[in-house]
Order: C-alpha cells, then sequence, then structure tokens
C-alpha cells in the first residue's frame, strides 16, 4: 500500500518522515513547493510529488495512493481542499490539526466518507491523541458525566507552523462548548488553579481542539481546555480583548507572521528529549462527583511523529468501518500508553 506525507519539508512533516524511515517505512513526500520537497525527498532517499492544494491537482496526484498524512497549515484553508480530494479518490485522510473549525469539517464530512469507503481522522499528533484518550478514559469511568475539562503542561517551545496557527486564532478569541455547542468566548475566558501533574499552577482556558473532538468521543456536553499561563499573561490577554478586531486585520497578522518567521523552526533534538508534556483531566456528573486523570507523555512534536505514523499504518493494515473518527475512537483509549515518558 501507498501512503504519503503532504507538507513532508515543514517543521513537523520532517519529524514524521524521519520516524517513518527509521520505522522502515517509506511514504511518499509531497509539498507545494518543488525546490523544498525535492530537495527532502532527494535528502532521505524517498519519491517526491510536487503539487498544489487544488483538488483537481490533490485527485490527480491520489489516483494510486492508499492513505495522506496532511501537515501543510494552515488547516483552516488547506484542509477542506485535501479532504474533498480525498474522498473523490477515496483516499483515507489523517492530519496533525488541532484548529477546532477542521475538525468540525471532518464531522460534517463523515456521511461522504462513509460512502467513499475511507476513514478521515484529523489530530493525529499531540492536537489531539494524549487529551482525547484521557477524555475516553474519564467517560468510562463516568458514564453520566455532564462536564469534561482537559488541559496539558508544556514548556516546549511551539514550531513556526503552530506559533502561526495561534496568531490567526487570536483575533477570533477563546471557545468552550455548553450544553453541545461550540460558543466563542473573550481570551482567557476562564481561569483556575490546576494541578495538571507538576505541582498547583494558574490556569486558563484556549481554544483547543478537544472543545470539538471530545465530545465526539464522550458526548459530554460541557467541555473546557486549559494551560497554564502566568497572572502576567492572563492580564495582558484580557486585555487584549478590547482589541481583538485589530489582530484580524491582514496586515497586523502579516506582520506577527514575519516575526514568527525569524524564530528556530522548532524545538531540537535535545529540547524536545527533555521537555515531556503533562496531561490532565476532570470529569464530572450533576451530583458533583468527580474524576480526575493525568500521565506523563513525550514532547508534543515527539508524540506527533510517532502518532503519525503509528496511525497512518493502524488504517492501512486493518479493514475499519468508514467515517469519521477522533484518535481513541480509531485505535482506542490505549493509545496514549504507546507515548508515556519515564514520570
Amino acid at each position: 500500500m501507498k501512503w504519503m506525507i503532504y507538507g513532508a519539508y515543514g517543521y513537523t512533516g520532517e519529524l514524521i518522515t524521519h520516524h517513518a524511515k527509521k520505522m522502515g517505512y517509506s511514504p511518499i513526500l509531497a509539498g507545494r513547493s518543488q525546490e523544498k520537497t525535492e530537495e527532502f525527498a532527494s535528502r532521505v532517499g524517498l519519491e517526491a510529488r510536487v503539487f498544489d492544494l487544488v483538488e483537481e491537482d490533490i485527485q490527480a496526484n491520489l489516483h494510486d495512493i492508499d492513505l495522506v498524512v496532511h501537515c501543510a497549515g494552515p488547516f483552516e484553508i488547506t484542509a477542506e481542499p485535501m479532504m474533498k480530494a480525498c474522498i473523490a479518490s477515496s483516499t483515507h485522510y489523517l492530519d496533525i490539526t488541532g484548529e477546532i473549525s477542521v475538525f468540525e469539517l471532518a464531522h460534517s464530512l463523515r456521511r461522504e466518507a462513509e460512502e467513499a469507503g475511507i476513514v478521515i481522522c484529523p489530530g493525529v499528533g499531540f492536537d489531539v491523541i494524549p487529551t482525547d484518550c484521557i477524555a475516553a478514559r474519564l467517560k468510562s469511568q463516568m458514564p453520566d458525566a455532564t462536564h469534561l475539562r482537559l488541559g496539558f503542561d508544556s514548556r516546549s517551545r511551539m514550531s513556526r507552523g503552530t506559533s502561526k496557527t495561534s496568531i490567526r486564532r487570536l483575533g477570533d478569541g477563546g471557545a468552550v462548548r455548553v450544553d453541545g455547542k461550540i460558543i466563542d468566548v473573550p481570551l482567557a475566558y476562564k481561569t483556575d488553579t490546576i494541578n495538571f501533574g507538576d505541582g498547583s499552577k494558574l490556569a486558563m482556558t484556549i481554544p483547543w481542539g478537544d472543545v470539538s473532538t471530545a465530545y465526539y468521543t464522550t458526548g459530554v456536553p460541557n467541555i473546557e481546555v486549559y494551560i497554564p499561563a502566568s497572572p502576567k499573561l492572563v492580564k495582558n490577554l484580557k486585555r487584549l480583548n478590547w482589541f481583538r478586531w485589530a489582530l484580524r486585520l491582514s496586515f497586523v497578522q502579516n506582520w506577527m507572521s514575519k516575526k514568527v518567521d525569524k524564530q528556530p523552526a522548532g524545538p531540537e533534538t535535545k529540547e524536545r528529549d527533555q521537555m515531556s508534556t503533562w496531561v490532565w483531566g476532570e470529569i464530572s456528573n450533576a451530583k458533583g462527583d468527580t474524576i480526575t486523570l493525568r500521565e506523563k507523555v513525550l514532547n508534543g512534536y515527539t508524540l506527533t511523529a510517532r502518532g503519525a505514523v503509528e496511525l497512518a499504518v493502524y488504517v492501512l493494515r486493518n479493514q475499519l468501518k468508514p467515517g469519521f473518527y477522533t484518535p481513541s475512537r480509531l485505535y482506542g483509549a490505549k493509545l496514549i500508553d504507546r507515548f508515556l515518558a519515564e514520570k
């Protein structure tokens, strides 16, 4: 079977490619830039394909491909043409997004995926494998749950791509799920003191992908996601809510993106090896009962590289019912156990 990594020359795409090679696999590498795609493919000794994210061009290059791991962001722009081309060519679709809108798009295309006989599973990396598995385990312990809170504590630097996605989202504010519906809320909408696993810290809500996916995994209607934040950051974000409209202006976004371009592509190997991540979840029911889980997992980028390859091979090797999946629904909540770090 043939599979493809699209956006292979990006920071995370390279990590996924190197892990695939290490595990003995030979995916086809693809991307929009001919120079970058062919240079990287030559360097690692793999086949290259170059094409733009136009549905017709994508289909022409997927005619013999069984599965795509899509790594080229921003996914709110690139995911739809790739998903629809995968449906048209009966090619399984995986990606590494953390964007709520992309998960919602994938869920809306579940019937088309079923008819095409393919699996659509966004978020096969740190966004959202560990938190999705925590959510599934918590729900199995409390079937009558009404509220779910998830979060993670990572000191690792973000890649350029993740930083640019965060910039794009700033102008839209935050997001939580209330009574089954995703609602837009201000930045730093809620704060709490949470022990993610490394001591109690001030934390704030963020518009993480689980606001979408954890609902499809668990059916719990009220969902929030948290990360640690300093009092200064929380205060600044709350102030920023008054000027969020300005953050949506193209020249402001371009200015911030250019600043990101001057940063390193992402954390180096040594940093990834040293900076593991605590993942936390808390579930409760109408009676006030609460269950909490914590796990220490690999650095997010290392987890993404391994998770994307793991699930790509899993889909290719198994006869799965076609349709939309979250990572834990695809593989089972035990998936997180493959990425635990030493405590």
